[in-house]
C-alpha cells in the first residue's frame, strides 16, 4: 500500500482536531474537504454561511467555481458516512475529562424548525416552526443536548419527514412522529455512553404514550413539563388538570408556606431565586405514585404562567413505599427544579449553531446531504469546546500566516466592526476566518459567555449588531 498524499493543513488549532477524523475519510478530496467545510463554518462572516460563503465565492454568480463545486460533491455526492463523524465526534467529547459526560447531567430533548421555500427538498413541508412561531414551509429537526449547567453540547439530530412524504400519509409503517424520533435519540445518546439523571423535554413531548413507553423500556428517567389546562381522568370534585392540581395546595405566605418547600436555583450569572415546590395529585399523579407530579413556581398565591412549571417525572419521591425498589435513585423537590432548570440549555445552544454555525444555510436538496451539513455543524460546535478547554499555546512567529491580509471578500464591505456574537468574538476585524495562529486564546473566545434564556428563540436575526452592507448590483441578483 502506498502511503496517504499529504492534505492541506486547516488553520491552527482546527488542523489538529480535524486530523482526528482522517480515517474516516477514503481520499485526499474527502480529507481537504472537511478542512474546508469546518473553516468556512468557523468563519465570521456576514453572509449566510452557504456553500459559495464557505468557499469565499461571490453569492449566485460564484457557484460554478471550482472551489464551491468542490464542496459541493463533498456533501451530495462523496462516499462518506456522517454517523461514523458524528460517532468519534462524540467519542472525543468522552475522552476529554472536561466535556466527559456523568450521571448528574441530563439529555434534552427539543426539535426546532428552519423555513425552506418549494417542495423539493427531502424533509420540507408545511408544519410549525417554532423559531418563526407560525406555520410555515420549512425544515424541522428533533435534536438532543446533553448538559449539567457547566457544559452543553449536541449529541444527535434526525430531521422530521412530514406524513405527506410517504405513500400511505401516518399509517405508513415507516412514518415516525417526533415523539418516536425524540425517544430513538435519548435511547441512542444512552447507548453511545452519554450517561444522565433524567431525560428533559418540553410539554410538546408529554402527550406521547409512545413516548414514555421507549424511556421506560430503555431504563431512562424522565422529567417533562405538562400542558397545564390539559385535562385527565379524575373523580368528582377532585382536581382535573394541572393547574387545578396546583391551586389545590395549601399556602398562607413564606412564613406559613403549606404544601410548598423553598428551593434555591443558581444560575449561570451568580445570581440565585427562591421558588416553591410541592408534589401534587392529580389522576394516578401523586407522591407515592410511579410517577409525580411536581410543581414549581416563583408565586404559589398566584401561579404565574410564565413563571410556574408543572412538571411529571418517575423519580420516585424519597418516603415513597416504592423507593427503594425503583430503578432510579429517588429525588427531592430541589433535584426535580435542578433537572428541569436545565433545559434551556438546548435554546442556548441553537443560539451558537443557528445563528453562528449557519445549521440552516444549507443549499442542498437530498436527505444525506442535509444530514451531513447538520453533522458538520456539530462538529464545529464541538472543536469550539475543544479549544476553550485547551491550554493555551505559544505563538510561532516564524510560521506562514494562513489567513493574510489579501483584502475583503468580494461583495462585503471591506473592514467591518468586529462581531458581537459569541463564536470568534473580537478576533478578528475581516471577514475571513478568526485566525488561531494570531492569538493564544482559543479560536472561540467567548462560546458560552452568556446564560440560556428561558424564551423560545425568536425569528432569526443575525444582522443584530452588525453593518448593514450595501445590496448586491442587479446583475448578481436578477439571476431569474
Amino acid at each position: 500500500m502506498t502511503a496517504r498524499r499529504p492534505c492541506p493543513p486547516a488553520p491552527g488549532p482546527l488542523e489538529e482536531y480535524a486530523a482526528r477524523f482522517d480515517d474516516l475519510f477514503f481520499s485526499l478530496a474527502q480529507r481537504r474537504g472537511f478542512r474546508e467545510y469546518l473553516t468556512g463554518l468557523l468563519a465570521p462572516r456576514e453572509r449566510n454561511k452557504t456553500i459559495t460563503c464557505l468557499a469565499g465565492a461571490e453569492p449566485v454568480a460564484g457557484a460554478g467555481t471550482p472551489g464551491v463545486q468542490r464542496l459541493q460533491f463533498f456533501l451530495s455526492e462523496s462516499p462518506w458516512e456522517a454517523e461514523q463523524v458524528n460517532d468519534r465526534r462524540l467519542e472525543l467529547l468522552r475522552g476529554q475529562s472536561v466535556t466527559a459526560p456523568h450521571d448528574g447531567g441530563v439529555i434534552v430533548i427539543d426539535d426546532s424548525g428552519d423555513r425552506k421555500a418549494g417542495t423539493a427538498t427531502a424533509n420540507v413541508g408545511r408544519q410549525w416552526l417554532g423559531r418563526l412561531g407560525k406555520t410555515d414551509n420549512g425544515i424541522v429537526t428533533v435534536t438532543t443536548v446533553w448538559t449539567d449547567g457547566r457544559v452543553y453540547y449536541p449529541l444527535h439530530a434526525t430531521p422530521y419527514t412530514p406524513a405527506h412524504h410517504f405513500a400511505r400519509a401516518r399509517s405508513d409503517p415507516a412514518f415516525r412522529t417526533k415523539p418516536q424520533l425524540a425517544a430513538a435519540l435519548a435511547v441512542r445518546g444512552k447507548e453511545a455512553g452519554f450517561g444522565c439523571r433524567a431525560v428533559v423535554a418540553d410539554c410538546a413531548y408529554s402527550v406521547s404514550d409512545d413516548w414514555y413507553l421507549a424511556l421506560r423500556a430503555a431504563g431512562l428517567a424522565y422529567v417533562v413539563a405538562l400542558k397545564p389546562h390539559r385535562g385527565t381522568w379524575a373523580p368528582v370534585g377532585q382536581p382535573h388538570t394541572p393547574v387545578d392540581a396546583a391551586h389545590a395546595l395549601t399556602w398562607k405566605n413564606a412564613d406559613h408556606p403549606g404544601d410548598w418547600t423553598p428551593v434555591e436555583r443558581h444560575f449561570r450569572d451568580g445570581h440565585t431565586e427562591t421558588w416553591w415546590a410541592a408534589d401534587a395529585r392529580l389522576g394516578g399523579y401523586g407522591p407515592d405514585s410511579p410517577c409525580r407530579l411536581v410543581v414549581a413556581t416563583t408565586d404559589p398565591a398566584t401561579l404565574p404562567e410564565k413563571a410556574t412549571w408543572h412538571l411529571a417525572t418517575n423519580l420516585s419521591h424519597p418516603d415513597a413505599p416504592h423507593a427503594a425498589t425503583s430503578p432510579h435513585p429517588p429525588a427531592d423537590l430541589a433535584e426535580i427544579v435542578r433537572l428541569y432548570g436545565l433545559r434551556p440549555w438546548i435554546e442556548q445552544s441553537y443560539k451558537q449553531v443557528k445563528d453562528e454555525l449557519g445549521w440552516a444555510d444549507f443549499q442542498v436538496r437530498s436527505d444525506r446531504a442535509i444530514r451531513r451539513h447538520q453533522t458538520l455543524v456539530n462538529c464545529a460546535f464541538s472543536f469550539c469546546w475543544d479549544q476553550w478547554f485547551a491550554p493555551p499555546g505559544p505563538v510561532d512567529a516564524a510560521a506562514p500566516d494562513p489567513c493574510p491580509n489579501e483584502g475583503p471578500e468580494r461583495g462585503l464591505s471591506p473592514v467591518p466592526p468586529a462581531p458581537t456574537a459569541l463564536l470568534a468574538q473580537g478576533l478578528t476585524g475581516d471577514p475571513f476566518l478568526a485566525c488561531p495562529r494570531r492569538h493564544s486564546q482559543p479560536m472561540v473566545a467567548s462560546l458560552d459567555g452568556q446564560g440560556p434564556t428561558l424564551r423560545t428563540p425568536g425569528p432569526d436575526r443575525r444582522s443584530h449588531h452588525r453593518t448593514r452592507h450595501r445590496p448586491l448590483p442587479p446583475d448578481l441578483t436578477n439571476y431569474r
